[in-house]
């Protein structure tokens, strides 16, 4: 893969160990997703509201958690943290399996959400790369986790019919212990683990980022796309089963496809919007087609060839923003807050899933699937509203650079040498740390002559 092919051996072995650690947790999270709105009307005391509750309740508590798993991460060691959360996530999810009500269902999801090592996980992707290899590293690890979700929604259904709800939580428990041991055996030892800006989130910053409302619109519109997706699944597997009359053993056969159209019609649009610098008209394009997709689901659906091809409409959509607001946040936010402002934007993520779970149940049970879908729309046209104001973004990206303690005296120097370099656009130096923050325009960037500066080469 081009993107590996300058990493060094350790950067490699961490590059994939971690995806992989990544990978098996997510699908944990998401393989319920197709199957579960279905599964849960045969349960003692659930509601359509406690089954849309136990969908998204995992992301309260991640969302409540993941700084201060970060943080921790810090004071005591990033694999003994992560290794603490990946053992509530696994219990969680056997709590979930032993589960006789909805109420069982929801402490379990509630439990596995507490497990929230993603901010620990990336600080140690950071500890085990390069600075200048921080942004390829990171990539690499989006898009396991993209493709992970993507599996566990063909993976849910088949697996769901094989071994039941309890089964695919037992398996997800197994998957946990699977995790641990790739964090202790494959996953390498940091020379040493310190505070990265780039990726940690920063509580002396917060401020500075919540009143940015640049970043502020990036953040309401992560929160609502996955409010949207959860909320919507809610419904749609519903539609299939008693509208469409297909079985929930066979939606595998309808994600499949789906999923696999929406990936290839997404990436042309991800190439024009970087090439091209369309950014902005991409992105509001995608909130709209994400929007009539959601009309057209309100409109309803009684064919699974009708509800497949609105799905292709739906996901072409979907993929391509959760594609491009994180690349958004990294081209706004300064380089030297990154870390905060992602911080911000993965609580936001976590947020939308259990407001958009428990929404989505809740119209669901009081209003059926036309009140789930409007509340989506709804959503999804103020978010519209927003990004029509959103400022054009500048076509950077973040650079780190390694280039030791300075004294205070040689800080603006440095920064002149710096700026001089072709494609760099701006710079800010901590002198303490030795790393320069940079905003790089990539297409034009001069590296050789970047690297020169950089105490790894």
């Amino acid at each position: 893969m081009p993107i590996i092919e300058s990493w060094s051996k350790l950067e490699k072995r961490a590059g994939y160990s971690l995806a992989m650690i990544y990978a098996v947790r997510m699908l944990g999270l998401f393989m319920i997703l197709p199957v579960f709105a279905v599964y849960a009307e045969s349960l003692p005391d659930s509601t359509p509201f406690l089954a849309g509750l136990a969908l998204g309740i995992y992301g309260l508590t991640q969302a409540i958690l993941q700084i201060p798993f970060g943080m921790l991460s810090d004071k005591f060691g990033r694999k003994p943290i992560i290794a603490i959360g990946l053992l509530i996530f696994m219990a969680g999810s056997i709590v979930a399996a032993n589960a006789d009500s909805i109420y069982g269902i929801i402490f379990g999801r509630a439990l596995q959400g507490s497990g929230a090592i993603a901010a620990a996980l990336m600080a140690l992707a950071a500890d085990l790369s390069r600075e200048e290899h921080r942004l390829k590293m990171m990539s690499f690890i989006g898009v396991s986790i993209g493709f992970s979700f993507a599996l566990s929604m063909v993976l849910g259904p088949i697996l769901n019919q094989h071994i039941g709800m309890s089964g695919l939580f037992l398996f997800t428990a197994a998957m946990a212990v699977f995790a641990i041991i790739i964090l202790f055996t494959l996953v390498p030892n940091p020379q040493r683990s310190f505070f990265h800006r780039d990726t940690q989130a920063n509580p002396t910053q917060l401020h500075k980022v919540l009143a940015d409302s640049q970043l502020l619109r990036l953040d309401f519109g992560i929160f609502i796309l996955h409010a949207v997706l959860m909320a919507s699944f809610m419904a749609i597997p519903l539609m299939l089963q008693h509208d469409a009359r297909f079985d929930v053993s066979e939606h595998w056969k309808l994600y499949l496809p789906v999923f696999l159209l929406s990936v290839a019609l997404m990436v042309p649009f991800i190439i024009r919007a970087e090439t091209k610098r369309r950014m902005k008209q991409v992105f509001i394009g995608a909130i709209g087609t994400l929007l009539l997709a959601e009309l057209a689901l309100m409109l309803g659906g009684e064919s699974v060839f009708q509800i497949g091809f609105i799905l292709v409409v739906f996901f072409t959509a979907f993929n391509l923003l959760e594609a491009s607001l994180p690349s958004l946040i990294a081209k706004i936010s300064p380089a030297d807050r990154k870390g905060t402002a992602m911080g911000v934007y993965s609580s936001s993520q976590f947020l939308g899933a259990f407001v958009g779970g428990s929404l989505g149940g809740y119209s669901y049970q009081h209003w059926g699937s036309v009140g789930v879908f409007l509340i989506c729309a709804a959503g999804l046209s103020f978010w519209m509203l927003l990004a029509v104001s959103m400022k054009n973004p500048r076509y950077v990206s973040t650079y780190l650079l390694n280039i030791g303690t300075l004294p205070s005296s040689e800080v603006n120097h440095m920064i002149a040498q710096l700026v001089s370099v072709q494609g760099v656009a701006e710079v800010s130096i901590e002198p303490e740390e030795g790393i320069a923050y940079l905003k790089v325009e990539l297409h034009a960037l001069d590296e050789e002559k970047l690297l020169k500066y950089s105490i790894n080469n």
